[in-house]
């Protein structure tokens, strides 16, 4: 091991437990998904480099759609598997490590959304990844309803915005604000076409009315939000010691609040869990007020939330040796209290209205099964 690698190591932190109360479930389709996925994802040669596609072909890519999505038929589902793939291969190869500039990203983001907008003809030079998202836009049309395929589209177009942000944070000075890098990873994670997936794979439809009531927007991104933070909590050890990325929640607020590490830590928790604590009760006045679809859609947003726990504590992506006085907790090690339940909007103007939803007053409108 290197010097560098050891000074890594030190910087580690220990894993902690998670407060998410919602039920764990499971597709019995896991396995037979991921190697359907990683078998096309070889046939798409999406990376060259020999260790990355090791290390992708052990992501799980089935058992993060099955644990995410534990409903709908195969077929779907595996589309859904292919497209994380995709989204993994993009991050780890394109975004990440090859270090791009943003103008760099703009252009390639700028393609991949064409192949999406217009995926009939393939454009002359087109990346490995735009002609994989090309593929699956396509074969999408099998199950989307043509309003699904417009917010499926609209949701690439925040994600690849995000993309661009996040590479010109990568190359600038120091580390965002905590605000904008809120508003930044939210987008970056991939988790709005993620979502937007979930009706598709399901087999229901919400109506535009209640997709873009107030309540369900703020339903959706905490759900992004959510999962962004899980996974800077989840996956910070391997990052800095893969490659020296320090551009996460806990560094960003030991940066923005010039506290140590362990602090920054426990106020990322406290965040995270005060945050979690406000999904469960506006989702709890959705299910109570609105109609079956938009019921089923935040029921299945709080299985993503989970569902992605379950997979991350589980997937060799995210296990790194161990430093010295650092805690490893056994899989599946889950707190039944979160660390801030005060129910107060956190000071953060890019998120602060989620909270002003709970004294909404405008009943759903309701529509019928």
């Amino acid at each position: 091991m290197t010097v560098a690698s050891d000074h890594r190591l030190i910087q580690q932190l220990p894993t902690i437990p998670f407060y998410c109360p919602v039920p764990a479930a499971a597709h019995p389709a896991a396995r037979v998904l991921n190697e359907l996925t990683v078998d096309w994802m070889f046939r798409q040669d999406l990376d060259s480099d020999p260790d990355q596609r090791r290390r992708l072909a052990l992501c799980d890519f089935g058992g993060l759609t099955a644990s995410t999505m534990p409903y709908g038929s195969l077929a779907p589902l595996t589309l859904m598997a292919k497209f994380h793939a995709v989204l993994f291969s993009l991050d780890d190869g394109v975004c990440d490590e090859a270090q791009p500039t943003a103008g760099q990203l703009a252009q390639e983001t700028s393609r991949i959304m064409r192949a999406v907008e217009a995926p009939g003809v393939p454009a002359p030079g087109e990346s490995r990844h735009a002609a994989a998202l090309r593929a699956l836009r396509q074969e999408l049309e099998t199950y989307a309803t043509p309003r699904q395929l417009r917010r499926w589209v609209d949701a690439m177009r925040v994600y690849t915005s995000g993309l661009v942000w996040e590479a010109h944070c990568r190359r600038a000075p120091g580390l965002p604000a905590l605000d904008d890098y809120v508003s930044l990873w939210m987008r970056a994670i991939g988790m709005a076409p993620s979502t937007a997936m979930m009706e598709i794979v399901a087999g229901y439809s919400v109506p535009d009315e209640d997709m873009e009531d107030p309540r369900v927007r703020a339903l959706t991104e905490i759900t992004w939000t959510l999962v962004s933070w899980d996974n800077d909590l989840y996956s910070r050890n391997k990052e800095l010691l893969r490659a020296d990325d320090d551009l996460n929640l806990i560094d960003v607020l030991r940066h923005e609040l010039g506290c140590s590490t362990p602090q920054a830590l426990e106020r990322a928790v406290e965040m995270r869990d005060r945050v979690m604590v406000l999904f469960l009760r506006l989702r709890e006045q959705v299910l109570r007020e609105g109609g079956a679809e938009v019921r089923r859609y935040v029921h299945d947003l709080g299985q993503f939330v989970r569902g992605h726990l379950d997979w991350a504590s589980r997937c060799p992506r995210y296990k790194v040796p161990p430093a010295p006085g650092v805690t490893v907790r056994p899989t599946g090690w889950w707190k039944h209290r979160p660390a801030d339940d005060s129910g107060e909007a956190l000071p953060l103007p890019a998120i602060s209205w989620w909270w002003d939803q709970l004294e909404a007053e405008r009943p759903l409108v309701r529509h019928a099964a």
